[in-house]
């Protein structure tokens, strides 16, 4: 083997090294870019997809997804009437524990549709919640979970109260009135 030929095989090794450690680098970057933005949403997608990988990319299509819906903040207006609606809502809770677990989520629907978001599917809801509130997404997740107990005729009392909790935590993070996630990173 000449000299010459020995050059160009070291340097190709050299190349798809340096190409190795960029991809890995850059894979650790985005893995932890996701899961400070997502927090326990993140390993949330990665027990659900069953990956990192997979999970990865679900989470970057669903923040695709929420930055093409022109999300907005309520106006002081909307955040004061729904704020007022709540309080109707706890309020009812003594006397109609299950009836007031379905206007609590009803609620939050017409903030979300407020704020921009899609209503379909719960799924598709939890989802696209869980790009501008990561950290309160699990609590609409348990306080969906609960309420079909409800509806079941399968709740007790206490479950009542913690879907309670749990949709609470939810609207009061839908109805500040800062932007978005996605638009404060724009």
């Amino acid at each position: 083997m000449n000299v010459t030929v020995l050059v160009l095989v070291v340097l190709v090794v050299v190349v798809i090294a340096a190409i190795g450690v960029w991809y890995i680098t850059n894979q650790q970057r985005r893995r932890a870019e996701l899961r400070q933005r997502f927090g326990p949403e993140y390993d949330h997608a990665v027990e659900a997809y069953g990956d990192n990988g997979r999970a990865e990319r679900v989470l970057e299509e669903r923040t695709e997804r929420v930055a093409a819906l022109h999300i907005r903040p309520l106006s002081v207006e909307e955040s004061d009437r729904f704020s007022e609606q709540w309080r109707q809502v706890q309020t009812e809770f003594v006397d109609d524990p299950e009836g007031a677990i379905r206007r609590a989520d009803a609620l939050c629907a017409q903030v979300m549709q407020a704020r921009g978001y899609p209503v379909g599917d719960f799924e598709q809801r939890a989802a696209d919640i869980s790009v501008d509130h990561p950290t309160v997404v699990e609590h609409y997740r348990a306080a969906h979970a609960l309420a079909q107990k409800a509806g079941r005729g399968d709740a007790s009392t206490e479950d009542l109260r913690q879907a309670m909790v749990h949709y609470r935590t939810l609207f009061e993070d839908l109805i500040e009135t800062r932007e978005p996630a996605h638009v404060e990173r724009s």
